[in-house]
């Protein structure tokens, strides 16, 4: 090992050290999950500023999870070769430039580049700190650390999407890009002090073929769903992406399979325990994120809430969870896992079901109390899983399948918001359409609804012409309405439906406390 160690700055900050070390990982952590939930109000105004669907916007979600799925496994090789140091203050800087890139963009495409970099950039940044966190602290101390380090992100993940909303009413969509970027620099700047600058004398050896191919497949398959619905599920470019991203995702797990040096530990799923907690945390994942990502955009376009009420609806979720955590880690403790991920699942089914009766008339108070139930879901199931999962494991290889684990979930947040946001487009296309072939002569409450806004027109002093021409308009904009009610309707139902299939693994992860 070659230059200073987290022991030699502790010995040289004494007992500042470890403070100071925290504040920053905090920090660091607190901005990477902002930026991750930030966008969730602001995607109606992308779409109108773009002139594109949800199919579309819901890239600058995924595509900053694909990027932070994938980055994550460069993370421990980064430290190996370069150092803690270099690689936290590298990805700062990137994180940094991609922020302005999007704040300043004038296509949409740039904005994705601009997510994918962050998403990159804050991949790193949440491995590095984590492990940060476990080599500076001392064993005894260790849990406390990654409770405050967890805390963190569950607070940026109510807080997202009310700063979102904040910065959208007062200045612009473009400042959600750089409104958090203070946090960030407090960051940097305590990081030249508590970041350790050593590194190993001979770098090792990377899976740069698995990351290749892993990448392309994961492009691929984002790339066919958001374009799938507008060119054709059949059309030639889709077709060409299946073919090209299913053999790549063969070739990648042929390289974990059979390589020396692998991105992932394949050798994991012969441990019963393990297959059923990557299950549940692929299921978890999907329909964890697609509420997040869903329940503002449904409370902007459904209930015509502003972006500050519709990103408040997920605040009060995570500053109770952040309270309750002491409780919920006895309780963990304290059942197996198979009723502790069962109870965990169940309260986020029962969080995610009553939003399937939603509507136009639901109350803010309504949607907002089955978001708590559905933040405590999260805060039972997941240490229970993980607990279960890691235990099953031997020993030296606990820190590997802690980075199988996190990937598995990270990958059920991509691929499963964007295939629910696909579902959504599919579903209000279809309610759309249903809802226009009734509209003609015989449907009674349609013309009613027609001659009861001509009334009010013609109170007015409009024309006989403009009076057809604007009740039409306002027929239309109730059919669009309606559409995107029974869109969101059915998504919640599916949300739903993952939360049911995901007690399957969690019954067969067994009794056994660990």
């Amino acid at each position: 090992m070659i230059g200073e160690t987290f022991e030699d700055l502790a010995l040289q900050y004494k007992g500042a050290y470890l403070p100071a070390l925290t504040l920053a990982i905090i920090l660091t952590s607190f901005t990477m999950m902002t930026y991750g939930t930030i966008v969730t109000v602001a995607v109606p105004n992308v779409m109108g500023a773009f002139g594109i669907g949800q199919d579309k916007a819901q890239l600058m979600a995924t595509g900053f999870y694909i990027a932070m799925t994938t980055s994550q496994l460069i993370c421990a090789w980064l430290i190996f070769s370069i150092g803690h140091y270099s690689t936290f203050f590298i990805s700062i800087i990137f994180f940094a430039l991609a922020c302005f890139l999007g704040a300043f963009a004038e296509s949409f495409d740039v904005i994705i580049l601009s997510r994918v970099i962050q998403g990159a950039s804050a991949g790193i940044l949440m491995s590095q700190t984590m492990i940060a966190i476990v080599q500076a602290y001392p064993a005894s101390r260790r849990g406390f650390a990654l409770t405050m380090f967890t805390s963190g992100g569950i607070l940026a993940i109510g807080i997202g999407p009310l700063l979102g909303g904040i910065v959208i009413e007062m200045l612009s969509w473009r400042h959600i890009f750089l409104i958090p970027l203070p946090l960030l620099l407090l960051a940097f700047l305590i990081g030249i002090f508590v970041m350790p600058k050593s590194r190993r004398k001979e770098k090792p050896r990377f899976d740069w073929c698995g990351l290749a191919t892993l990448t392309i497949s994961l492009y691929c398959f984002m790339t066919i769903f958001a374009d799938g619905q507008r060119q054709g599920w059949i059309s030639n470019s889709i077709i060409t992406l299946t073919v090209i991203g299913v053999i790549s995702g063969i070739i990648f797990i042929y390289i974990q399979i059979n390589s020396s040096y692998r991105l992932l530990n394949l050798t994991f799923f012969k441990y019963p325990v393990f297959i059923a907690a990557v299950m549940i945390t692929f299921c978890v994942g999907m329909g964890n994120f697609g509420a997040i990502y869903a329940v503002p955009i449904f409370a902007q376009i459904i209930q015509n809430f502003s972006p500050v009420d519709a990103g408040l609806i997920m605040l009060p979720a995570s500053i109770l969870t952040i309270i309750i955590m002491p409780v919920i880690g006895r309780f963990s403790d304290a059942v197996s896992p198979r009723y502790g991920a069962m109870i965990g699942l169940g309260c986020f089914f029962l969080g995610t079901v009553p939003l399937i009766l939603a509507d136009f008339n639901t109350s803010y108070l309504y949607v907002m109390s089955f978001v708590i139930l559905s933040r405590l879901g999260m805060g039972i199931n997941n240490p229970v899983v993980a607990k279960a999962a890691l235990s099953a494991l031997p020993t030296n290889q606990i820190a590997e399948g802690t980075s199988t684990l996190n990937f598995f979930r990270m990958l059920g947040t991509s691929l499963g918001t964007t295939s629910w946001v696909v579902f959504l487009e599919i579903r209000t296309q279809y309610h759309s359409n249903a809802l226009s072939s009734t509209q003609d002569p015989s449907n009674q409450t349609s013309r009613e609804f027609l001659l009861n806004i001509g009334r009010i027109y013609r109170e007015l002093g409009l024309s006989i012409s403009d009076i057809e021409a604007l009740s039409l308009i306002h027929l239309s904009d109730i059919i669009y309405l309606q559409s995107n009610k029974f869109g969101f309707q059915d998504g919640f139902t599916v949300l739903s439906a993952i939360f049911i299939i995901a007690m399957i693994p969690a019954y067969l992860i067994g009794k056994k406390k660990y």
